[in-house]
């Protein structure tokens, strides 16, 4: 999906736009409304790509930055990392993990984990108790349903979102997003090229209330309380 504002009149056509991708999960609306604000003359366009093209989106020039899903270590790359993501796990809303605040990676150690290379597809099994399946939070976010919720888990490893693009990319308003990006004002200077931004706040997922301590999941599962599996 690609979203771009609309030039205004009269926009300075020796200044190329700028091409921004982002993978499934992230926001950029607050970016693209700065970007707006402080240079009217020069299109940005937002474009969406998936996480396993989010490199040769940079190869190809389909972009001239993506926000990617690190890690994406290379020599042809700069990667500003950003921010993390809290993985949880989308289960059906009457499986006995909705019931809990937060699990481990050994709570799920009897599920049918789903391959989640198809979001949409692995959403709507998980809806008919095929399985679970485990995301960053923000894919879950902007895919929930009522059927389904989705719990954070405590000792998985965080995901990374990240800023990157080829070190031999010459477009000149690369370093000005790079200063939206790292919250720099209008009248700040630019700075060399950073290797890297403290990290932002990640989303915090939503706990329900009145839920049973979490070591009464297993004793769950020992009489039975997983309901819709086969």
């Amino acid at each position: 999906m690609t979203e771009s504002p609309r030039p205004p009149a009269g926009q300075d056509d020796a200044v190329p736009g700028l091409r921004v991708g982002f993978v499934p999960g992230v926001t950029v609306t607050k970016w693209r409304r700065i970007w707006a604000d402080r240079f009217r003359r020069i299109d940005l366009a937002v474009i969406e790509v998936a996480q396993s093209a989010q490199r040769s989106a940079l190869d190809d020039g389909q972009v001239d930055m993506c926000f990617v899903r690190l890690p994406l270590a290379d020599d042809a790359l700069h990667v500003i990392p950003l921010y993390e993501e809290v993985p949880v796990v989308v289960v059906a809303k009457d499986h006995p993990i909705s019931l809990f605040d937060e699990v481990t990676l050994g709570d799920l150690s009897d599920e049918n984990i789903l391959d989640g290379a198809d979001t949409d597809v692995a959403i709507d099994l998980v809806a008919g108790a095929a399985g679970v399946l485990l995301v960053p939070h923000s894919i879950a976010r902007s895919h929930s349903r009522r059927d389904l919720v989705y719990r954070p888990i405590s000792d998985a490893t965080p995901t990374q979102i990240g800023l990157a693009w080829l070190t031999g990319n010459p477009h000149e308003m690369i370093e000005e997003f790079i200063g939206i990006v790292r919250g720099r004002t209008v009248n700040s200077s630019r700075s060399p090229r950073p290797a890297a931004t403290a990290p932002a706040t990640p989303p915090t997922a939503r706990r329900p209330q009145n839920a049973p301590p979490k070591s009464r999941l297993n004793a769950l599962t020992r009489h039975g309380g997983r309901r819709g599996r086969r």
